[in-house]
């Protein structure tokens, strides 16, 4: 069977839902609906040229490929290459003509350095080698039984602390958006990132529509967003953590642990019964927390890197 490679139509059920079924089975740890990829694509930042593509065999999606700049980083040419191949149609040449035709997108928009997350196994991690990608940088996802697990339970904000949801802030984003700015620029990367548009943060991270302001928590001081935890939900059972983190000034305190700590308790009155969440492996103040509340680590995924000449 021949297998080919082209853009993924945001207008063709088909392929959203082939793209989704195959990220399903090959990553199961990462929230992904046709509607998000829809939305990606269409809101996602000019400068991103994000270019979403599938690899198809007898009018089956077998293998997709999210492919964009980092366009929020202040070090241009920063390119990001992540393809997945199902995990029953490997071996069939799907990997090497996504990577091929995402190579040839970025070089034509500047890249001069690519980024693919390649999970921790030996076949995949050979396949990166091969196309010249060397490994750097890991990452653990971890997952929480919401259902049958124990949360530690909830605990009052101390003195001068208020607890309030990211629905709260519907009227005015702003100060989360500030506040996610200063934190995600403190995150373990090796790519540097800055949010300065607010515009372009309301369109890719406030409306996308696995994001849930109603699950999303937040740690007022003075009634300033000082710490949060934002989450996704798939509109089905699964919930994510997508960042949590507390402003400089407020470190130290345990903002975060009780703002994460409200959120997961909340998903759990909402019904959703896995929670998951992602941590830098040299992230160990975060991993630490996380398995306070009971997530274990349940893959690991390898940053490779291509130097293009």
């Amino acid at each position: 069977m021949t297998v080919t490679v082209r853009d993924l139509r945001p207008d063709a059920r088909a392929d959203l839902e082939g793209f989704a079924r195959v990220r399903q089975a090959a990553l199961p740890f990462i929230l992904l609906t046709p509607d998000s990829l829809v939305h990606d694509l269409t809101r996602m930042h000019p400068d991103a040229h994000y270019r979403p593509l599938v690899a198809v065999a007898d009018g089956e999606v077998i293998g997709t490929a999210q492919v964009h700049l980092t366009h929020e980083s202040p070090e241009p040419g920063q390119g990001n290459v992540n393809v997945y191949v199902h995990p029953g149609h490997t071996r069939r040449g799907a990997g090497t003509l996504l990577v091929r035709a995402a190579e040839e997108h970025l070089a034509a928009h500047g890249a001069t350095r690519l980024f693919a997350w390649v999970l921790d196994e030996p076949g995949n991690r050979a396949f990166a080698e091969r196309h010249a990608y060397r490994a750097s940088r890991s990452a653990h996802f971890l997952r929480l039984d919401l259902a049958n697990g124990t949360l530690p339970p909830l605990q009052d904000p101390p003195p001068g602390v208020e607890l309030r949801t990211g629905a709260d802030f519907a009227g005015d984003p702003r100060p989360l958006f500030e506040l996610d700015a200063e934190t995600t620029a403190d995150e373990p990367s090796d790519v540097g990132t800055e949010f300065t548009d607010y515009e372009a943060w309301l369109e890719e991270t406030w409306r996308h529509p696995l994001f849930s302001p109603e699950l999303t928590s937040v740690a007022l001081v003075d009634g300033r967003p000082a710490a949060f935890s934002a989450a996704r939900t798939d509109g089905g059972t699964r919930y994510g953590t997508v960042m949590t983190g507390t402003a400089r000034a407020h470190r130290g305190r345990g903002l975060a642990k009780l703002a994460k700590n409200d959120s997961l308790h909340r998903a759990r009155a909402a019904g959703y019964t896995e929670a998951f969440t992602g941590n830098d492996t040299g992230n160990g103040p975060m991993i630490a927390i996380n398995k306070w509340f009971g997530y274990e680590v349940c893959a690991t995924e390898v940053r490779h890197v291509r130097e293009l000449g």
